[in-house]
């Protein structure tokens, strides 16, 4: 199968549940089939406007208050674990990562101050008796300030998270939750079937079993997608994807201008061949996206995609910083029109930076429903500009910013300060 990039972005699109669609009014129970879909929302400590597990669910569902969303994530149907990073993972997958905590225990603790044997059995056995419990409930976080000065308890919880023996499958204030996986999860994800095996210690489907079926969902998650693409997802091998994408199912695809192969799943082949997509335009969502949602975490992907090179700077000096602290891409009409280092002052949501990718009139529009719709779903009542780049730009996105404010009669006058 013959694809263009634009089909590509397309179907990314759509797999991404990033298409303007008619949907319902913006609804909590709505998110479950997201983490499906997506197969992981990465968790990170940032907070800008708000924490991205929940700028990915805004993203794609609009305005759900935030208490309702961290609700709805854990719900006893997903679990916290290491994918791309630390994820938020339906609760189906859980034992399709048997694969991972196998490596850890094959691999051993390699932490200078691994737990004790018996710490361990006394981590367990608070969680036997007591029921889920913080780390500050079972004997404190720190031994002291530095990061990872952990106590006997969270290193002995962290570790016995690596190989399954807890799960995190909720957060409390940004806290993890621990629970024994038998407990938290739902009986026919934890209970052992006649497929499952048991090696090292570890009960689940074989190692290429999983693999294979993370592969397979890794691949409807970015829907045409590179051995690096389709690996990206769950940190899996790159090297290993060609011989797992065979026995997954996968069809091989050639996209013009892409000088590795790709695949995608059949269904995604189906409907390009039966839909004739390469003449039919989609509408995406216009929306900021965090730098951790799952459109754009793969920077190599994200230049191929959308002829940009984007990367986090909050571990960047300060002076060094080209977009921003926490620079949230503009989507708009399927493309990524602009950049935005948001946050927020009292009332007010703050564009620090907005970096405009071109001068056209519809990367002004989409940019400024953006910043405004942002603003409404963070309570503010006033939107205001920073620096605009270029700076010639400047005027007319301030113009269309007032002109965009003007339909949403929830907010106060927008003031803007003009750099």
């Amino acid at each position: 199968m013959r694809v263009t990039p634009t089909q590509v972005r397309r179907v990314a699109l759509e797999q991404q549940d990033l298409v303007e669609t008619r949907r319902p009014k913006a609804a909590a129970h709505a998110l479950l089939p997201m983490v499906r879909q997506l197969g992981a929302v990465q968790l990170d400590t940032i907070s800008v406007l708000a924490r991205s597990h929940e700028l990915v669910a805004y993203a794609r569902h609009g305005a759900i208050p935030r208490a309702e969303i961290e609700s709805a994530y854990w719900d006893g149907e997903c679990f916290e674990y290491w994918s791309h990073a630390a994820c938020i993972l339906p609760a189906e997958s859980w034992p399709l990562f048997a694969f991972r905590r196998r490596h850890h225990v094959r691999r051993g603790c390699q932490w200078s101050d691994a737990p004790s044997a018996r710490s361990l059995r006394t981590v367990l056995d608070r969680l036997r008796s007591d029921g889920p419990l913080t780390v500050s409930e079972l004997g404190g976080a720190r031994r002291s300030a530095g990061w990872w000065q952990w106590s006997e308890a969270k290193n002995a919880l962290e570790w016995l998270l690596l190989v399954g023996q807890v799960t995190c499958a909720r957060r409390v204030g940004w806290r993890r939750v621990y629970d024994l996986p038998e407990r938290a999860l739902p009986t026919e994800v934890t209970t052992p079937t006649e497929q499952w095996v048991d090696d090292d210690g570890i009960a689940g489907p074989d190692d290429h079993t999983c693999q294979v079926a993370l592969v397979r969902a890794a691949a409807s998650t970015v829907g045409i997608g590179t051995a690096a693409d389709i690996a990206d997802v769950h940190r899996l091998n790159a090297g290993r994807i060609p011989e797992l994408a065979g026995d997954a199912g996968l069809v091989p695809v050639e996209v013009r201008g892409w000088a590795k192969p790709a695949w995608t799943t059949p269904e995604v082949a189906n409907r390009l061949t039966n839909e004739a997509q390469s003449r039919r335009s989609v509408r995406s969502r216009t929306t900021l996206l965090s730098p951790f949602d799952s459109l754009v975490w793969f920077r190599d992907r994200v230049e191929r995609l959308f002829g940009i090179t984007h990367r986090l700077e909050a571990y960047t000096p300060a002076a060094k910083r080209e977009h921003g602290y926490f620079a949230m891409p503009v989507l708009h009409r399927g493309e990524l029109v602009a950049r935005v280092d948001p946050k927020r002052e009292g009332n007010t949501l703050v564009a620090e930076r907005v970096t405009l990718h071109d001068d056209r009139p519809s990367t002004m529009t989409g940019t400024a429903q953006a910043l405004v719709e942002a603003a409404g779903w963070v309570q503010a009542t006033d939107v205001r500009l920073g620096t605009v780049r270029p700076a010639a730009l400047a005027p007319a996105l301030h113009r269309t910013l007032r002109s965009a404010h003007k339909g949403r009669q929830s907010h106060g006058p927008i003031r803007t300060v003009l750099s």
